[in-house]
This record gives C-alpha cells, structure tokens and sequence, in this order.
C-alpha cells in the first residue's frame, strides 16, 4: 500500500496557493491565456491534480515579448542604475529565502524530489544564485584599448543584449529559472520565462515577489504552456534577442533551427551521459558511495547523473557489493515524508521512458545487480527503484543513451588510459568524475576527460560561482559564474577623434 503523507504538514500559503486558480505573469498583471485554455499540473507522487495553469501560447508570447520590449526601451527599468538592479536581486533573494518552507514544498509537490532535499539544497541555492549576481551587477564593464591610430580615444561598453526568452526544464524547477533570470536582469535585460509544463508553481510563486522586490512591470513576464506552443513561439520570434535553454539534446537541436530564422543568440544546456571512473587507489568506500550519489541524486533526473560508472577491475568486486546496499537502502517514496530520500520520476510519460530503458537493457542481456522496475508497495506514483546494471556493451541503448533516470551502468576496465578514451567514447561531454589519491594521474585524467565539469573525488559540487555548461552535444554557453555575463551582454566598440 501506498504510504500515507500528511497534507496536513503543508503551509498555509501552500494549501492556498494550490488551492487557487492560477494565472500568468505579462507586464505586471496576472492574465489568462488569450484563449482560454488551461492544463493541470500533477503530483508525481500520487497522480493527483495539484492545480489548473493557463496554457499560453503565440497571442500570449507576444504580449509578453511587447511588455518586455517596452520595459527594456523605455520603462523604469532602462533609467535604473546598476546598483538599483543589484539591490532589487539581493531583495529578491532576501523574499525568497523568508519563505523557504514555502517554496520547497511547492517544489516537492510538483517536481516530487524529497523536501528535504527541497529545503536543504535546492532553496538555498537559488537564494545565494541572486545573491552572487546582485554583486555582478555594478561589475559589468567596458575597458579601453591602445589602438595604433593616432589621435583615437577607442573603447568598448558591454551592453546588455535586450529581451531574453528563457526556457527552464522541470528537474531544478526554481534553481534552474534562477540560473537564467540572475545573470540576464544583473546585466540588465528583461526576460519573458517559460517554466517547463510539468513544474510550473514555483516559478508562478516568484512572479509574485517581483513587484516587491523593486523590479518594473514587464522585466520579467512569466508564461506557462507548453513546449511546442509556448515555446516554440518563444525561439521563433523576431523581437527576442536571445534564447536560453536547459533540457534535452534532442530539443536543444530543435531550438537551434526554429532560432536560425532570426539569427538570434542560443544558448544551450543539455543532456549528459557522464563517466564517473573509480581507480583503484582510491578510497573506495568514499567512491561508491559517491557513486551512488552520482546517479541517485534527484532520482537520476540530472543532466550530469554519473550513468556509466567504471571501476578498475582490481577493485571491481570490493565496490560493487558496496554500491549495491547503497542502493538498496535507499529509501524510495513521497517527497513529503521526511524518511523519503528519493522520490518519484516526474511524470507518466518520464516513468515510460526510463521502464523502456530497464525494458531495453534486460533484453539486450545487461544484469540486473539490483531494482529494475517499481518498488514494492508503491502502487501510484511515477516510482522507480535505484538500479545497477552490470555485464554491459558499449552498443546498449543503456549505455550509450541518455535515461535521466536512477540508472547506472557498471563497467570494469584494465587500463587507466583506455578508461579515458572509453569515458569520452559518447556524443556527451557535460560532466565526469575521477576517484583516485594519485594526484598526478587525478590531473591528468581531468584534462582528457572532453566534459565542461570534471569532479576529483567528489561528485555534484555546484557555486554560483563556478562555470556551468557542456562540450559535444550537451550544449554551448556557460552558466554561472562571471562566464555567464556572456551571454547576457554584447560589446559596443566606440572610437572618438580626439585629435593628432
């Protein structure tokens, strides 16, 4: 039976948040969409409708794109200093982290992930993201430069690039929409957001702090719907100056062309089939339970999981059994049950994809070391129990593909050279991971690895502060840190005659 959750535990302000219809966010008003329709956003937990959400689409995007035009050339937000825009951040960070509580359970209840996880990581995180970036506003600069023309006065301005559409994925609903609006707002731009149709609530909960926070109408608009309406819109329309996406490689290819119409700027985070490659010098109890947290973490729902774990044959059967009762005392349930330490994928359609690919590897003779299928006595819900295959080929769908579930493939190899070729053998390139006390061959690996992030003996180590992006096909564009003012700004080059 399915265990009980006492919705009893949710806030206040939750119960009624959920309770009400919502509404979507266009110069400062919360409207319905032109049309009418609306779309329910369902706990994964229980398959019950949370709420019902407007389904925006072209009428709605280009409401948004007009207020976010406006507010960029002419309204309030143009003639705000730099430090005003920081300052409205960090307000917004400060409103934010008040209703921490508030905020997790709005997570937990739309993206499943334990509230635990919600209130420890995921709130926090967004908190510091706006906070790091309220710092970076009053430090978007221009420099001068020497030119070999006499009597020139040349200099550069980073401006900001103008009205930015943003389209957020649903596994870090909050985290990842804040990954986006604080580096394009600390730089000045306005934003028209898309929250991913699975999650939206979270994002609809933010939209209510603008205005206290000091930003202007239109700054920020919010428009729920779904992909291939509201965000195809989005991507396709010649006042957005550019696109910022998180989700799959397979979308993200889709963006690129719908965007090749207007020439506009992509920016582009996508899938990942990360190696995560054990040596056996390493401390291997840290290794597999790293391992474990590598593919586990948000249910596997991560573009950088650590789905092809490679451990030296050495060590191979000291880490394995390891691994294994990792994975099995997990425990798997509601996100509002505070035993909970993994919750359940985020929707039906997620659920069929990862149990074809537990379908998949089992017919193309991969092992099942532990789970492959539903927990017992979890009987609704989007539930998947923490999986090891082993006795893997490179030509498996499961190896090769991206699951975005709690999957993991178990590999042995020989030689520590061959492990790196084999590691970046994928079309991927957003992460990797290396165990090992031998500092040299740690760096070594590192630079080989072609991945944006490489984790030495540690795994899911995240700043504001440092780059976040991929190589290969998981994407372009780097997100977070000073790298991201990048794609947010354009330079303006100015020469003055200031004569011989």
């Amino acid at each position: 039976m399915q265990p009980a959750v006492a919705e009893s535990s949710l806030t206040p302000s939750v119960t009624e948040f959920i309770a009400a219809r919502r509404k979507m966010l266009i110069d400062g008003k919360w409207v319905e969409a032109a049309s009418g329709k609306t779309f329910t956003t369902v706990n994964p937990a229980t398959e019950e409708v949370l709420a019902e959400v407007p389904a925006g689409d072209k009428e709605d995007v280009d409401r948004a794109v007009r207020a976010a035009r406006r507010a960029f050339e002419s309204g309030p937000w143009r003639r705000m200093t730099a430090s005003e825009r920081g300052r409205a951040l960090w307000k917004l960070a400060d409103l934010i982290e008040a209703r921490t509580e508030e905020f997790a359970q709005l997570e937990t209840l739309d993206n499943g992930k334990p509230l635990t996880v919600a209130r420890a990581a995921d709130i926090p995180l967004v908190v510091d993201h706006f906070r790091y970036y309220a710092g970076w506003a009053t430090k978007v600069e221009g420099e001068t430069i020497p030119v070999s023309v006499p009597g020139m006065f040349t200099y550069t301005l980073r401006e900001p690039v103008g009205v930015v559409g943003q389209i957020i994925p649903w596994n870090f609903p909050l985290l990842m929409a804040a990954w986006k609006l604080g580096a394009a707002l600390a730089c000045g731009n306005t934003v028209v957001l898309k929250p991913a149709e699975q999650t939206p609530l979270s994002a609809l909960r933010l939209g209510e702090l603008l205005d206290e926070a000091g930003f202007p109408p239109g700054v920020v608009n919010i428009v729920t719907g779904f992909g291939e309406t509201a965000g195809a819109a989005i991507t396709v329309h010649p006042d957005v100056d550019k696109v910022a996406f998180t989700g799959s490689t397979e979308v993200g290819k889709t963006i690129m062309q719908q965007a090749a119409g207007t020439l506009k700027r992509v920016s582009l985070e996508l899938g990942g089939k990360s190696p995560n490659i054990v040596f056996a010098d390493a401390d291997l109890d840290s290794a597999a339970e790293g391992a474990a947290a590598a593919i586990y973490f948000n249910h596997g729902q991560c573009c950088c999981a650590g789905s092809r774990l490679f451990i030296e044959d050495k060590v191979y059967d000291r880490v394995m059994p390891k691994l294994i009762e990792y994975s099995e005392q997990i425990q798997v349930g509601p996100g509002l049950d505070p035993k909970t330490q993994m919750g359940p994928l985020v929707s039906s359609e997620q659920l069929e994809r990862v149990s074809g690919y537990l379908a998949s590897g089992k017919k193309e003779g991969a092992k099942v070391a532990t789970g492959g299928g539903r927990p017992k006595g979890l009987d609704r819900g989007y539930f998947v129990s923490p999986t090891v295959f082993t006795d893997v080929k490179p030509e498996m769908k499961v190896v090769g593909e991206e699951i975005f579930g709690p999957v993991v493939c178990a590999i042995p190899f020989r030689d520590p050279e061959d492990v790196v070729r084999a590691g970046n053998e994928t079309t991927y390139g957003l992460a990797a991971a290396v165990w090992t006390r031998d500092i040299q061959k740690a760096h070594r690996a590192a630079q080989l690895l072609k991945a944006g992030t490489v984790w030495i003996n540690c795994y899911n180590a995240f700043d504001a502060s440092a780059p976040f992006g991929g190589y290969k096909q998981s994407g372009f564009g780097r997100e977070m840190g000073k790298a991201a003012l990048e794609l947010y700004t354009q330079i303006k080059t100015v020469w003055v005659n200031v004569g011989a």
